[in-house]
């Protein structure tokens, strides 16, 4: 299940999240946090739904389906953050074998404000205790720690535990916006990303995808995350803070979609990556 909002150009939100899930050969069912007015080129409007309307909704969904994997993205408010939380603790009570992965948006890729200034704190204090794993961004770590944004996987590192002591049960710190070598083309370049789970620290790397296309690539990997693991719980092997294989599968999902969407001109702005994929890595 998605909770996030929507974005109407489909790249990104709640349309990227479902379209993942069906690539993944997953059921998604999805709460609306947000609704978006936006385009390629960038957010215009935000309408934000009441936090008793979002609480419903999840009620109604966790009430009659099950699920095994809920990812979070865009909360928008306070106030829906601490609805989400207090949703989710009696529910996980419930069901211990599933897993919450957090997507703390906050700002889009041409960096448009998506989260309340005042809801950083409620993100981290309400949100923190009641998910899995967390995937920020570069800019998004920065702002959770009041820190300014890394600048080389030491700082990630660094970032990455320091979310681990202040409450993230386990963090993987995207690095898409540190590509390296530093230089101003992205080919020949690397992506590296820093996890940390139960099993330690670990820097993920892999060829950077020469494209402008990357409207919605932090919606699409914490929805491969979550979708990835659900199929485990599902088969009966849960991921008990083990995220290292299943980020693998997510990050090489991630790239197959950057490349095969790398020449669309869908839209005169950053574009959407092509979620019709397949699936592929150490399942």
């Amino acid at each position: 299940m998605t909770v996030a909002g929507s974005d109407p150009s489909g790249g990104a939100g709640i349309q990227a999240d479902l379209k993942t899930f069906a690539a993944f050969g997953v059921y998604g069912c999805a709460v609306l946090t947000a609704l978006t007015a936006q385009n390629t080129r960038g957010v215009s409007r935000i309408h934000q739904p009441p936090a008793d309307f979002v609480a419903q909704q999840l009620r109604d969904v966790l009430d009659d389906v099950t699920v095994d994997a809920v990812k979070i993205g865009m909360v928008g408010e306070a106030a829906t953050a601490r609805t989400i939380a207090d949703v989710l603790v009696g529910w996980r009570s419930a069901h211990p074998g599933s897993v919450v992965v957090l997507d703390p948006v906050m700002v889009s890729t041409l960096g448009h404000r998506l989260l309340a200034e005042d809801a950083s704190h409620a993100l981290a204090e309400q949100l923190f205790p009641v998910v899995d794993l967390i995937t920020p961004n570069l800019p998004e770590a920065a702002l959770l720690l009041g820190r300014p944004v890394a600048t080389d996987p030491g700082q990630m590192r660094a970032q990455a535990a320091e979310l681990v002591d202040r409450g993230a049960p386990a963090v993987l710190v995207k690095g898409g916006h540190l590509l390296l070598p530093q230089r101003p083309s992205r080919a020949g370049r690397t992506a590296v990303d820093v996890l940390i789970d139960n099993t330690g620290i670990h820097e993920l790397s892999g060829a950077a995808v020469d494209t402008p296309n990357t409207h919605g690539t932090g919606c699409t990997l914490s929805s491969a995350l979550a979708a990835e693991a659900a199929i485990r719980i599902h088969g009966g092997r849960p991921v008990d803070g083990r995220w290292q294989d299943i980020a693998t599968v997510a990050r090489s999902y991630l790239t197959r979609a950057l490349a095969a969407g790398a020449e669309w001109r869908l839209g005169t702005g950053s574009g959407p990556v092509e979620h019709r994929v397949p699936v592929a890595g150490p399942r």
